[in-house]
């Protein structure tokens, strides 16, 4: 199977992660992302079998009552490094990707303002683990309001605001 991906110029990978689970400590809505027991191993196999990047996911979750957290943020991008790095130890490209969910009545500029916070957090946590940042992809979430937000933002503001 893989080598007719290869035949037509498609490059395999994989989704390494096992899982959202409820953060100990955290809000209700708050997770983390499972799966970083064996990955070095797991992602090892996987180069032996073809691909040769993975994709690993953190969910954050805006809300009104404090969401996310400073230990939801650090929790999230600490896994995101820690994928990160193991992954390239094995060969593979990692594709990072700090989620922040559209639910909940919250503004563009809020959205941009966590946005900010966690991909700091996430290049922090990726250099204090020696991941090689030059090797790797940011897949961010787009900049928009919550799903409920009463202001909708325009294409514009949310070209501008992305940009």
């Amino acid at each position: 199977m893989v080598k007719k991906l290869n035949d037509l110029g498609i490059i395999p990978g994989i989704k390494v992660d096992k899982g959202l689970n409820p953060l100990p400590g955290g809000g209700g809505v708050e997770t983390f992302c499972s799966g970083l027991d064996g990955l070095v191993e797991r992602a090892a196999k996987y180069y032996e079998q073809g691909a040769r990047f993975a994709k690993w996911r953190a969910v954050l979750q805006i809300t009104n009552d404090g969401c996310p957290s400073k230990l939801s943020i650090q929790e999230n991008a600490w896994g995101l490094a820690r994928y990160a790095r193991s992954v390239q130890e094995s060969g593979l490209v990692p594709i990072i990707e700090p989620e922040i969910l559209m639910d909940g009545d919250h503004t563009i500029e809020k959205t941009a303002e966590v946005q900010e916070e966690v991909i700091k957090q996430v290049y922090i946590a990726c250099q204090a683990n020696g991941v090689f940042l030059e090797g790797t992809l940011l897949k961010p979430s787009m900049t928009v309001n919550g799903a409920d937000c009463p202001t909708k933002a325009d294409p514009m503001k949310i070209a501008e605001i992305d940009n």
